[in-house]
């Protein structure tokens, strides 16, 4: 997907696909044209990368040999020399370190001034007899080692091989001509550092790892780092459960490296050490003791130091590329005590960066350097902690994908400003590991304003055991390479071309469909939070039952996993191992688990009343707890057992915020005597006619002022599309500047009406005492509704912490207006926006008797 967001591909947005498969400058093109031949009658290119080249630009020069096969079907050289070529070649390189590359600037062949002195950017042109008996090179250069590896894994996606072809099993289509369209594609990241955090581990992908890899090792991360780089991502936090990167394997440490990937270490573990490390005292002799500052802290301070020495072990001197984690949180990522000082944490970074300057033997700013503002932390920033200059201050969500703070001053700071966002979290209210929840519209709005508010350094996200959340990866690092080309029309287009890359594209339209709904489903509330009392149920009744909002959820699965199965019927073999991994399974286990509810709920609620149809759902429930099984040990058998273990996660039966021990199914009871073989059905509940439900999308008009205008947002919230005032990160309005939109409803009497509001959760992010909407009935004076949700790591003690816990667990947030002696006959309702960082999803209007 990252190939449709680049800048110039952006230009040809509106042509039809096929002209711009062909037409557009540097594109790739499956049938003859005047450009190169890259795969000609099913054989490749041939690709020259120099003997002196960075290990990582050798790498992906054999990786792209490789793709040039899965396309081709046939295996293309690496070579170090263009001696003895008469043919076309690819070259890939670093601008100012490869002497082909230098010689063809010299000779004026190719213009590289675009990419001086830049980070990570990358150029892709083809040049005509660049050397005697060559007519034609396919140059890939980097103004960097990264800038030669995206340029290259660019052009691997745009061939058909997806990112995903190990990690989803997606295959490459094959094809026997291949040209490049003359012209030249360039293309470099907006976010600095962009990566993924491997967490809360065990026992899935752990579990995996070892049957696979033989643990959590250079193995593994080889073919994660491969992943991220495919996704234009530059950085990592590697697992850290009980475990220690840089010592668990030897090799870990030199493969990151030589592959080009930036290793960092998690928001609490500083200085390139694993928090693991600390406890491990015979690998450690520095470690041990109280991780308290005050009281052991020469031990501290040498355990940081043996972090930095390691990073400089390189034999040439240089450190293995890091961005190093500056602070410190208490033992095992809990909070430091309560009274701790911010002076306190402010010592402990400026030793930390005495340490940095002492090894490395240069200034500590030289030094790539973050402090996570996490969960405390941000409290003591907003209180005035110093931090330096050079830093980049990492801002973290909630731990549940609403952003708690950006910056508000210093918006030019040298460090920078980032985001460490959530996919998989182990902590209150509950734990959710199991399968994707995510809304990608979620991600993009709260990672659109992070951007807008200055938020562009760095870019990292906690992805759990990586599988099954592969969709939401893929969106976020593409946003991170260019948020400014993930436009709402580039988002609401994002499922399609997901699909396509994995499925092609007959089959991309009712796949695109399926992920999006599964996306909105899934995120209305995690899994672990659903049991069979988790939403109202309908009456008992004859001959059919009334079904409740439980059932419309239920039926809702239920038409999906039917849509699901229809688009497998399409499926081709090659095709079915990254289908059931990316559709099927996703959208089989969450359905069955609805089901598996939703049947407990009605078994209890019959057997309370005497009514045999207890019986039929207690079969129900039996029998979708034993196809959760089934589901699982068919994701683990896929591909020969490639996946085993790699979705052992228990998610039924939660009782507390922890993971239960096992699996166990809900209790239900039956009734003796009672027949099983009733057929039940169901009749759906409509709302009163005194409730009217309006979409926040469905308005009767709006007013824009100020460059802002509310804008419909596809697949963001629960309903058909969230309402948001864009463009974000500007300063508050008052309801006299119109911002607004207007809906009009029927009172069906005389009397009052409540006005309940839904709103995807968001949080104050400027610090500011909450966030404002205003809402107007007719010409009345505007009332101003204000809510401030109060993330917490513990118990909800106070008003602002419950609405938080109760806004995540619904993934909804509703604010209340009330109006009285309302005539009956229609009305006019606005909405302005007062705040940034509100999206409306939903309007309930409730007429009521005076």
């Amino acid at each position: 997907m990252r190939t449709f967001l680049t800048s110039a591909a952006l230009a040809f947005c509106l042509m039809p696909a096929s002209v711009f498969a062909c037409q557009a400058p540097g594109s790739v093109c499956f049938k003859k044209n005047d450009g190169l031949a890259l795969i000609k009658n099913g054989r490749p290119l041939p690709i020259v990368v120099s003997q002196q080249a960075n290990p990582a630009v050798k790498r992906v020069a054999e990786a792209f040999a490789k793709d040039l096969q899965r396309v081709s079907g046939k295996r293309t050289q690496v070579i170090n020399s263009i001696k003895r070529l008469k043919k076309p070649l690819v070259l890939i390189g670093v601008a100012g370190q490869n002497p082909l590359i230098d010689a063809l600037v010299a000779k004026g062949k190719l213009k590289l001034k675009p990419l001086q002195g830049q980070w990570e950017a990358y150029q892709r042109v083809v040049v005509e007899n660049p050397w005697p008996n060559v007519p034609q090179a396919l140059v890939i250069v980097g103004s960097d080692r990264r800038g030669a590896i995206f340029g290259t894994f660019d052009l691997s996606e745009r061939l058909g091989v997806s990112p995903w072809y190990w990690f989803a099993d997606v295959p490459t289509q094959r094809q026997k001509q291949v040209y490049i369209t003359p012209g030249v594609i360039s293309d470099q990241p907006k976010v600095r550092y962009r990566g993924i955090f491997i967490n809360d581990e065990d026992p899935a992908l752990k579990g995996w790892a070892q049957k696979k890899f033989g643990g959590v090792n250079a193995g593994m991360y080889e073919r994660v780092f491969d992943l991220v780089l495919r996704l234009k991502g530059n950085y990592m936090w590697p697992a850290m459960w009980g475990k220690a990167f840089h010592l668990d394997d030897p090799k870990n440490t030199a493969l990151a490296d030589n592959m080009g990937i930036v290793m960092g270490t998690s928001h609490h573990e500083p200085l390139t050490r694993a928090h693991a490390e600390w406890h491990r005292k015979s690998e450690n002799p520095a470690g041990g003791g109280a991780w308290n500052y005050e009281t052991n802290g020469d031990n501290i301070r040498a355990f940081w130091r043996g972090g930095i020495e390691r990073m400089m072990s390189k034999k040439d001197g240089t450190p293995y590329e890091s961005l190093v984690t500056l602070g410190m949180r208490g033992d095992g990522d809990e909070p430091m005590s309560e009274d701790t000082a911010i002076g306190l944490l402010e010592q402990v970074v400026k030793d930390q960066r005495k340490i940095i300057s002492d090894v490395t033997g240069q200034a500590a700013h030289k030094t790539p350097q973050v402090w996570a503002l996490y969960k405390e932390v941000q409290d003591y920033y907003d209180e005035g902690m110093t931090v330096p200059e050079d830093v980049t201050l990492l801002f973290a969500d909630d731990n549940w994908g609403l952003v708690r703070r950006l910056p508000t001053k210093d918006l030019n700071r040298q460090g920078g400003f980032g985001v460490y966002y959530h996919f998989d979290y182990v902590g209150v209210p509950r734990n959710y590991k199991w399968t994707n929840t995510v809304q990608i519209g979620k991600v993009w709005q709260q990672m659109n304003l992070s951007y807008a508010r200055g938020a562009k350094d760095l870019w990292v996200v906690n992805v759990g055991d990586l599988k099954p959340i592969e969709y939401p990866i893929d969106f976020f690092l593409t946003m991170a390479w260019n948020p400014e080309a993930l436009t709402p029309k580039a988002l609401s287009s994002y499922a399609q071309g997901f699909a396509e890359q994995s499925f092609g594209k007959s089959l991309a339209t009712d796949i695109a469909d399926l992920i999006t709904r599964y996306g909105t489903y899934a995120a209305m509330r995690k899994p672990e939070l659903i049991n069979s009392e988790t939403f109202p149920m309908g009456e008992i009744a004859e001959p059919k039952l009334k079904g409740g909002e439980f059932y419309q959820h239920y039926m809702k699965w239920k038409t999906l996993t039917s849509d699901m199965e229809k688009a497998k019927s399409k499926i081709s073999k090659a095709q079915y191992p990254a289908f059931y991994q990316l559709v099927e399974w996703p959208i089989a286990s969450m359905s069955n688990l609805y089901e598996m509810y939703f049947a407990a709920a009605w078994n209890k609620q019959l057997v309370e009343a005497g009514d045999a149809r207890a019986n039929y759902f207690q079969e129900v429930v039996e029998r979708n707890f034993a196809n959760d099984k089934a589901l699982t040990e068919k994701y683990h058998q896929i591909n020969d057992g490639k996946w085993d273990g790699m979705v052992n996660q228990v998610h039924m039966n939660y009782v507390t915020w922890n993971d239960p021990q096992q699996q166990t199914i809900p209790t239900v009871s039956h009734i003796y005597g009672g027949k099983n073989n009733i057929e039940v059905q169901f009749e759906a509940i409509t709302p009163p006619e005194h409730v009217q439900i309006i979409a926040a999308s469905d308005y009767t008009s709006k007013a824009s002022n100020k460059g802002l205008t509310w804008t419909a947002i596809e697949h963001l919230g629960q309903s058909k599309a969230g309402m948001l005032a864009l463009p974000q990160g500007k300063a508050a309005t008052e309801a006299r500047d119109k911002v607004a939109l207007s809906y009009t409803f029927n009172q069906p009497f005389a009397g009052n009406a409540k006005v309940a509001i839904e709103l995807s959760p968001t949080l104050d992010t400027l610090n500011r005492g909450g966030t404002r909407l205003g809402v107007a009935l007719n010409e009345q004076a505007t009332q101003i509704l204000n809510y401030n949700l109060h993330p917490t790591g513990g118990g909800q003690h106070t008003p602002e912490e419950k609405a938080w816990a109760k806004a995540v667990i619904n993934n909804k947030h509703v604010l209340e207006a009330e109006f009285k002696n309302l005539a009956a006959g229609s009305h006019s309702l606005t909405l302005f926006r007062i705040d940034d960082n509100i999206v409306l999803e939903k309007l309930i209007i409730t007429a009521e008797k005076p």
